[in-house]
């Protein structure tokens, strides 16, 4: 068992990719009135002017509206102002105003046509906060609770929130005629102030569809995260697709720029086209001078997920030669001048470097022997597996819940995270394997490809159409 520990190269995190959705701007002769013309909302006529009729179209709804033919017409934009509301997690500003006829609390003013209406659009972290956002914007106490309280069935517990409100100041404070909240992907509520003071209510269903996204790209001279980050594939796939390759390739060592990669990824989409929630890798491509790889996820019946070749045979044999989420080699077996030593000696594994956090698994199906802090190895996790052979993990962090000597654990379980615990320079997993008592290079042992299973009956003729699925969107990819 070594002791030692190499100095990773550092890594850098990516960045997030969703913001919040643009204020559409409204188009001159439509103003606070477009958006709530869905619901059916009370008419009102101008004395001496004859209606006229206006449908609009919004979220897949469409109704007709009757507006007065006004006598005059006053507009104004106020731009340029952001109202930050709760701690950063709401912003609000003000957008371009048209006079409209709203429906009052009181019937007495049931026909004015009050000119000082304000249109505003929030967003909002998740529905609790819209209550706070509404008192936050002028609305008063009683009015943004009513609102807050009518609109909550119909939103989500999580997500963002897109909020157009129409209000009408007053004394004491604004009263809210007109609300629409939705989340990304087009589902939530409109809320319209009836003649008797309440709300009326129309849900909005979501509207989202799936499609099968495909990238190709080419290996860089910096590494894989790069390259794949430069062709267009969505940060948080790129430990998906190592993983895949965890038994088949190293993509630290067996990789060179020029090698081809191609992934394949189902997402959800908007109707605007915007992407709705995590998409989830399908296909994974790998081609160097040496080898190539097409492999599937597909989950069987009563099973976990897993990657399959293109006959339905699993991906898993033997031992993992990655052990660890998305990592990269920094030292590899054999000898060495040790960094912090200053002497040759030898360095008895693998030095995968990642960030602390990232996860380690299990590189076969084994027994706990050890799960503890051990000097300079720091938190060690040591498996004994079926076949006799040992797995060694050094420098963990922490170890993951339950993981405790004499525990079963499972091939591909997470049983710890990497870290700089022991004697090391930056945070790395050190993996040994040990058989017959001696340390082994762990890329040296071959590939078991006679433990592979392959699935049959029902289960494979499933993964076969997955399988032509997904072929399918690839061929019909633009080159």
């Amino acid at each position: 068992m070594d002791e030692d520990s190499f100095d990773p190269k550092q890594w850098v995190a990516g960045n997030g990719r969703h913001s919040p959705p643009p204020v559409q701007k409204q188009e001159s002769g439509e103003g606070i009135g477009a958006f709530w013309r869905e619901v059916a909302e009370p008419q009102h006529t101008a004395p001496n002017a004859a209606p006229s009729h206006t449908t609009h179209t919004d979220t897949g709804h469409k109704s007709t509206a009757q507006r007065p033919a006004p006598h005059r017409r006053l507009a104004f934009a106020i731009a340029g102002s952001v109202l930050v509301l709760g701690a950063g997690a709401i912003s609000a500003w003000l957008t371009a105003v048209d006079p409209i006829i709203a429906p009052s609390a009181s019937p007495s003013a049931a026909s004015a046509a009050p000119s000082n209406a304000q249109e505003r659009a929030i967003n909002l972290a998740g529905p609790g906060q819209l209550a706070g956002a509404l008192i936050e914007a002028g609305v008063r106490a009683d009015d943004a609770s009513a609102a807050a309280a009518a609109a909550a069935p119909h939103l989500a517990s999580v997500g963002e929130i897109h909020a157009i409100i129409v209000l009408l100041p007053g004394e004491g404070g604004a009263l809210l005629q007109q609300l629409r909240a939705v989340h990304i992907n087009g589902s939530g509520v409109i809320l319209a102030r009836a003649a008797d003071g309440t709300f009326s209510v129309t849900p909005l269903a979501a509207d989202v569809s799936r499609k099968i996204e495909v990238l190709r790209g080419e290996i860089d001279s910096e590494s894989f995260y790069t390259s794949a980050v430069s062709a267009g594939l969505i940060d948080t796939l790129i430990p998906d697709f190592i993983n895949a390759f965890s038994y088949d390739f190293n993509l630290a060592s067996e990789v060179s720029p020029g090698d081809v990669f191609e992934v394949a990824y189902d997402q959800e989409v908007n109707a605007d086209g915007e992407p709705v929630g995590q998409p989830k890798l399908l296909y994974a491509q790998l081609t160097t001078p040496k080898k190539s790889l097409a492999l599937y996820r597909f989950q069987p019946p009563g099973e976990d997920a897993g990657w399959f070749d293109g006959n339905g045979a699993t991906t898993k044999r033997g031992l993992m030669r990655t052990p660890v989420d998305g990592a990269r080699i920094t030292s590899k077996f054999g000898m060495r001048f040790h960094p912090v030593l200053h002497y040759n000696k030898l360095h008895g594994g693998t030095d995968f470097a990642a960030p602390t956090g990232t996860p380690i698994y299990a590189a076969a199906d084994g027994t706990i022997e050890f799960a503890a802090m051990k000097g300079a190895n720091g938190n060690l996790t040591i498996l004994r597996h079926d076949n006799g052979w040992q797995t060694y993990y050094l420098h963990q962090n922490v170890f993951a819940p339950g993981i405790a000597a004499g525990v079963r654990v499972t091939q591909g379980q997470r049983i710890g995270d990497v870290g700089t615990t022991g004697r090391s320079t930056g945070p790395h997993l050190h993996y040994e394997v040990h058989i017959d008592g001696e340390r082994v290079d762990p890329l040296s042992i071959p590939v078991d490809e006679a433990s592979r299973k392959r699935m049959e009956g029902t289960a494979l003729q499933a993964f076969l159409k997955e399988r032509d699925r997904i072929d399918m969107a690839r061929s019909q990819r633009t080159l």
